[in-house]
């Protein structure tokens, strides 16, 4: 019965009625703009869709997204004004920075976290205390992402290697085991499926620069996302020992991993596109079926695993080669690295305290990741958290035409476009009889195998979720902490710009090379260039930073 409801008032309402709890404003009451700059945010301009409707209809808001693109952070900081809503992509350099510069708000003046802040306060203090200490001055400027209550589990999984399982189920299941083995495996597919429902070439991978920054992004995330080190500086770092990778280590994880994506050029199965085209335009051809893989869930199967797909019987589900171990992040009542915070030249420091603790409250957290509630989610009468059809759907097919509101946007488009999380989606939801936030996670609403080829993956593995796909299988537990990068001088920010730049620039050569010689060549060029523009300061304050990384986390660990 209760999903009847639900889906008779989803038919009539779909996203269009979000009242969240508090009355409308007056409707003299002229919108106010906040403009949000957001380092891991992947959108220009106002946001749209149905979270543009809550954030109306409840705070009687408009947000206006800036992201961090090139020079984007250095002019604002220049400027002496970030916006009013700030989230920075880590707590280093940039975000110490522009706290000592007197650029964001002291969260604790004049009561704004009391007052505005509440349910922060009372179920966010470790993280609160967390912040603190990332200045020397003892304030808190903000809170990091994805907090849970206590460090006693793993965050969601999102390297998810997706495969096109039809495919891997055509071709019998052949056993993986190590890198060498899915390039073997993708020009099987290749030959199976050459091209996409545009006519135009299939590739393995399509892959984009856009996040590039210290090293080549998705390179590093191979690594991560293989031998489960976690991204630190110009390296990789191992948690379980506390030693660093450099990018320029002959052989090394991350040159490694550009050897494997330059094998996949060589062999066609790399898009010829991958160093020019955007995000946006990696995703259209995920959606077309012009991949075979994702490293990712969000740009892999969330995008291919569309209804007309599906209708055929094709799918991307996950499927690990046998010696990857993949990092997995600890659910960190600390919080992560990506900062929520408030620019100090804000007209409107309340309004903006109000939105942050509202996304912090479970109604505003799983708003925000699923839609309105009574609409796309809702709680039984036994406090157990489920999804209605059309929720279902939205996570499931979050492009469908079925899920577009009165002014055309699917549930996809609608979404949050600041990019960052309160909650970590693994945390216990406390307005529940003891879920997560984490709708895999929810046993009744586990959805039915929606394929023959899902059925299949599932029986084959043994499993009846993604969640528990990857859990049963190796990861490398990343461990919690308060941890914070070692401070840098300005000279090491100025050398450490001109090595980033290098490494990226000859990474993407090597991986475009047409011959293994070729490719050795750029990356000797790499190594001698980088050395040349100081790459040996910035490893020096990498090893010792990873030291002193690993000191906090045993410490931490055996409190």
């Amino acid at each position: 019965m209760k999903r009847k409801l639900a889906l008779a008032l989803a038919i009539i309402l779909v996203f269009t009625a979000c009242s969240c709890g508090k009355e409308q404003k007056s409707k003299n009451t002229s919108p106010i703009t906040l403009t949000v700059f957001s380092q891991v945010a992947n959108y220009t301009g106002k946001q749209v869709g149905w979270f543009a409707d809550v954030m109306l209809e409840r705070f009687n808001v408009i947000l206006n997204i800036i992201p961090d693109t090139a020079g984007t952070y250095e002019t604002r900081f220049a400027s002496e004004s970030f916006g009013d809503l700030v989230i920075f992509g880590n707590n280093g350099n940039e975000y110490k920075n522009a706290a000592k510069a007197g650029l964001l708000l002291d969260w604790e003046k004049d009561d704004l976290l009391t007052t505005y802040g509440p349910y922060i306060k009372e179920n966010m203090d470790a993280a609160i205390e967390a912040n603190r200490k990332l200045t020397d001055n003892g304030h808190v400027y903000g809170i990091g992402n994805n907090v849970a209550g206590e460090d006693d589990g793993v965050s969601d999984f999102f390297y998810t290697w997706d495969l096109r399982w039809d495919l891997y189920e055509r071709l019998g299941c052949p056993e993986i085991i190590d890198l060498d083995d899915m390039v073997k495996l993708f020009e099987d597919m290749k030959e199976l499926e050459p091209k996409d429902e545009k006519g135009n070439s299939a590739y393995a991978l399509s892959i984009w620069p856009d996040w590039d920054g210290s090293m080549m992004m998705y390179a590093k995330a191979l690594a991560s996302a293989y031998y489960g080190f976690d991204e630190l500086e110009l390296g990789l770092y191992d948690a379980s020992t506390g030693e660093f990778h450099g990018a320029l280590e002959k052989d090394g994880p991350y040159i490694e991993m550009l050897s494997f994506l330059n094998k996949l050029y060589r062999k066609n199965l790399l898009d010829p596109d991958s160093m020019t085209q955007t995000y946006v335009e990696m995703a259209e051809k995920m959606i077309n079926g012009g991949c075979y893989f994702s490293l990712f869930d969000y740009a892999g199967g969330n995008y291919f695993n569309n209804e007309s797909h599906l209708k055929e019987n094709k799918i991307m589900l996950p499927m690990l080669p046998k010696n990857a171990a993949p990092a997995a992040y600890e659910l960190s009542k600390y919080g992560g690295q990506q900062i929520w915070s408030i620019g100090s030249s804000t007209k409107y420091p309340e309004l903006c305290m109000e939105i942050i603790n509202w996304l912090c409250t479970p109604e505003g957290f799983m708003t925000m990741e699923y839609g309105k509630q009574g609409i796309n989610w809702d709680y039984d009468d036994n406090g157990y958290p489920f999804l209605t059809e059309i929720g279902l759907k939205c996570m499931t097919d979050g492009s469908n035409p079925e899920t577009k509101d009165e002014a055309g946007y699917t549930f996809k488009q609608g979404q949050c476009q600041i990019n960052n999380t309160t909650w970590a989606r693994d945390a216990l939801n406390p307005d529940s009889n003891g879920a997560t936030y984490n709708w895999n996670t929810w046993e009744e609403d586990k959805a039915p195998a929606r394929t023959a080829s899902e059925a299949h993956w599932r029986s084959f593995n043994g499993v009846t979720s993604v969640t528990d796909y990857l859990e049963s299988k190796k990861y490398t537990l990343i461990p919690a902490s308060t941890f914070s990068n070692l401070a840098k001088d300005d000279e090491y920010d100025i050398i450490i710009a001109q090595v980033s730049q290098c490494i990226v620039n000859y990474s993407w050569n090597a991986v475009y090379s047409d011959t293994e010689e070729e490719f050795e060549k750029n990356i000797s060029e790499m190594i001698e260039r980088g050395n040349a523009y100081g790459y040996g300061t910035c490893l020096e304050w990498s090893i010792r930073n990873a030291a002193a990384r690993h000191r906090v986390e045993v410490s931490e660990k055996t409190e």
